[in-house]
């Protein structure tokens, strides 16, 4: 039956090993009506059991929650994993990457978190360790692409190798990344929407952040080129032509996406820039307008100022129609300045 929580005590949904789910794999069997499944879950001590004498033809597929510190501790008592893929638990560099370690696959990959949202980068780690009769993984935070990889098996997948489970979860991790980039193309044609109607509130921050959170995705899950080309060129003897194939068209179909994601943060820069400028000539419009309303108003303060000077002499102040002489006047300086400014106006 399926890996659940112990029955006391917090551990993280999975078991007192540390062991969230774990299937045995048959590629020979069929998945018709009556028939043996392609994948029986099993638990840690039935995995145990199989470790000590591996079917030929058979593997298994174990994963663990690294949260639960008895994880680590029971791969180390049982698993006889290489020491290179421990040493990447500890590693500080997270970069999506597949080596090859003592004739087995170690791959870290970044995955988004299931139930990934736009509005914020949650990007975690797998870790796996592929041999020709056991697939390792191991996380700390629920991921979405082997939870896609995990309900694929429960439904039949076919699987003819450990190899080509791990080539299902990279393709599964480019579909969950190729429906984030269509979320996120369909927001950013809602905001250019908006800018060609005018209507611009707060798109500048929306694809400022969109844009982050598109830069994180391409950096962390972008795989390293050297290290798969290196695998691509000699990989372990066990991996049949199949399966290296199978993974050069992965690697493919996932560039495929980075590019795409890469077009799409292009595009947001052009957006950026395209509302900058909107922006700064908004400001400049405005600018030019207040300029204008300044200087037409400097003949009413320069007279006003120069009336209400409480000194003797002062013009007009006895003549009983000073009132509207000065109001001419004004009128008659704030017309031309008018006149001015329109008149340079169209000369530039």
């Amino acid at each position: 039956m399926a890996v659940s929580g112990a029955a006391s005590g917090f551990n993280y949904g999975s078991d007192n090993s540390g062991l969230v789910w774990g299937f045995l794999i048959d590629p020979g069997a069929t998945a018709a009506p009556g028939a043996v499944p392609t994948a029986v879950p099993i638990g840690a001590a039935d995995a145990l059991r199989w470790m000590a004498a591996p079917q030929p033809g058979q593997f298994i597929w174990l994963h663990f929650n690294l949260s639960n510190t008895a994880s680590e501790r029971w791969l180390r008592q049982h698993a006889g994993l290489a020491d290179e893929f421990y040493a990447t638990l500890h590693q500080g560099s997270r970069s999506t990457r597949i080596e090859i370690a003592d004739n087995a696959l170690i791959a870290v990959v970044n995955d988004v978190l299931h139930g990934f949202s736009l509005d914020s980068a949650e990007i975690s780690t797998l870790w796996a360790h592929v041999t020709p009769h056991a697939v390792i993984s191991a996380r700390r935070k629920p991921l979405a692409s082997i939870e896609r990889l995990r309900q694929d098996v429960l439904q039949g997948a076919p699987l003819r190798s450990s190899s080509e489970l791990l080539v299902h979860l990279l393709r599964d991790q480019a579909d969950v990344l190729v429906n984030i980039v269509r979320d996120a193309v369909a927001r950013v044609d809602t905001i250019e929407d908006r800018l060609l109607a005018g209507r611009l509130t707060r798109q500048r921050e929306d694809l400022g952040a969109l844009r982050r959170v598109l830069v994180r995705l391409q950096r962390l899950l972008a795989p390293e080129p050297a290290a798969l080309f290196r695998l691509l060129q000699r990989p372990p003897v066990w991996v049949d032509g199949d399966d290296r194939q199978d993974l050069r068209q992965a690697t493919e179909e996932f560039t495929v996406v980075l590019s795409d994601l890469a077009a799409l943060q292009e595009r947001i820069k052009l957006l950026q820039e395209e509302i900058a400028a909107r922006v700064n000539e908004d400001n400049a419009r405005s600018l030019y307008l207040l300029t204008i309303v300044t200087v037409m108003a400097l003949p009413i303060n320069l007279i006003a100022g120069l009336l209400g000077m409480n000194v003797g002499g002062v013009p007009l102040a006895e003549n009983g129609h000073g009132f509207w002489i000065v109001c001419g006047l004004i009128a008659t300086f704030t017309t031309v300045a008018a006149w001015l400014l329109l008149r340079l106006q169209r000369n530039t």
